[in-house]
């Protein structure tokens, strides 16, 4: 019996020495394959839940610092989105809803319009964008940002939908439950 108890007790102290086993996707079935999700390490904490509702509007209100650069917050909220699916949080769990506004608002212009503004430079952030409507992620435009810039409503991507006016679409959500997170 004394062996017995001791070979539980050093198979319990091996089992918890280990690091964890990885989480429910692999980097191959992330919803967003361009970009990684964040790195796991051992004893790490606050790990997603997947019985919480990720409800969240990001609020992205700047232009990335390089014209050929894609947005870092568009990178940030995607790799974000990618960690909550690595740690089981189902799909129907994960609502995200972007919204560009202020210096941000030039983000949702589709590449011609982009290129006639940015002597010739190709709108980086589409294929992103692109992945991450896929992924289910939806994108919104400030209208009095389009009208403000005297954007053509036309030559908005057709995976962002033009709202009235992004403290609306920020507030309304928050009342619905999102929470705001700044990029």
């Amino acid at each position: 019996m004394k062996k017995f108890c001791f070979a539980a007790v050093a198979l319990l102290a091996i089992t918890i020495a280990l690091p964890r086993a990885p989480h429910a996707q692999t980097a191959q079935a992330l919803p967003i394959p361009s970009v990684d999700s964040a790195i796991d390490f051992p004893n790490e904490h606050e790990m997603p839940d997947p019985n919480i509702v990720y409800k969240i509007v990001f609020d992205i209100g700047k232009a990335a610092p390089k014209v050929d650069d894609v947005n870092p917050g568009l990178m940030v909220i995607s790799r974000y989105y990618n960690t909550l699916a690595k740690g089981g949080v189902p799909a129907d769990h994960r609502k995200f809803v972007v919204v560009f506004h202020q210096g941000g608002t030039e983000i949702a212009l589709n590449n011609a319009a982009w290129k006639a503004r940015k002597d010739g430079h190709d709108n980086p952030n589409i294929p992103l964008m692109r992945s991450m409507r896929a992924a289910g992620i939806d994108f919104r435009v400030c209208g009095q940002g389009v009208l403000g810039n005297k954007f053509d409503m036309a030559t908005i991507q057709p995976e962002v939908q033009i709202d009235q006016w992004a403290m609306t679409t920020i507030t309304t959500l928050q009342l619905r439950g999102y929470i705001r997170v700044g990029m």
